[in-house]
């Protein structure tokens, strides 16, 4: 989608306060209480895991479901495509954060997918003058299975099926490939917007 098309999309919205822009600011709310679930629970397998993991999927759904809204009812905005996004680096940086700082993810993992993750968020900002970059196929593949894999990871089964954790390691191992190689290309789209936009 080009510039002018997104803001001939957007401008057939009701603005900011259309449904899937009230979507992406509830999973932003949404975030705070699963960081306070994750961390009540000290027993790994409470009610207040299995509430993280609720909250969790919930944000997920609202992100799916943002997105399907926009699409079949015309509502992209460019502030969908700015907030969305940020929704995600929220929601999945601080399963991240905490995972690590409970010792159930290598702090290595968490680093460099969030040294990835905000550089492309500030590189959208910096390059926003030239053009709006809206997530990629690749950038929502890479969300997709992060997501899954901190699913795996934050559910309290371990103690049932050991495996899991196995499982949820490699997939995160996936998720990071991905999310370095997409990173890459995000920096490319950003110096071809940046040079298109100096040549107008």
């Amino acid at each position: 989608m080009t510039t002018s098309e997104a803001s001939n999309t957007g401008s057939g919205s009701s603005g900011i306060w259309n449904l899937p822009n009230i979507l992406t600011m509830l999973r932003i709310v949404l975030v705070p209480f699963f960081v306070w679930f994750l961390l009540a629970d000290n027993s790994h397998h409470g009610i207040w895991r299995w509430a993280a993991v609720l909250a969790f999927a919930a944000a997920i759904y609202t992100d799916k479901l943002d997105g399907d809204i926009a699409r079949s009812r015309n509502l992209i905005t460019n502030f969908g495509k700015i907030a969305d996004p940020i929704a995600d680096k929220l929601l999945i940086g601080s399963a991240l954060v905490l995972l690590s700082a409970l010792g159930e993810l290598p702090w290595w993992i968490t680093i460099l997918i969030l040294v990835r993750e905000w550089g492309i968020t500030a590189l959208r900002f910096v390059v926003i003058r030239y053009g709006v970059m809206p997530a990629s196929r690749g950038g929502k593949l890479k969300t997709v299975i992060q997501t899954v894999a901190i699913f795996i990871y934050i559910l309290p089964l371990d103690s049932f099926a050991p495996w899991l954790v196995i499982v949820a390691f490699w997939v995160m191992i996936v998720a990071l490939a991905i999310t370095v190689w997409t990173g890459v290309e995000y920096v490319i789209e950003a110096i071809k917007l940046r040079t298109a936009g100096s040549r107008a």
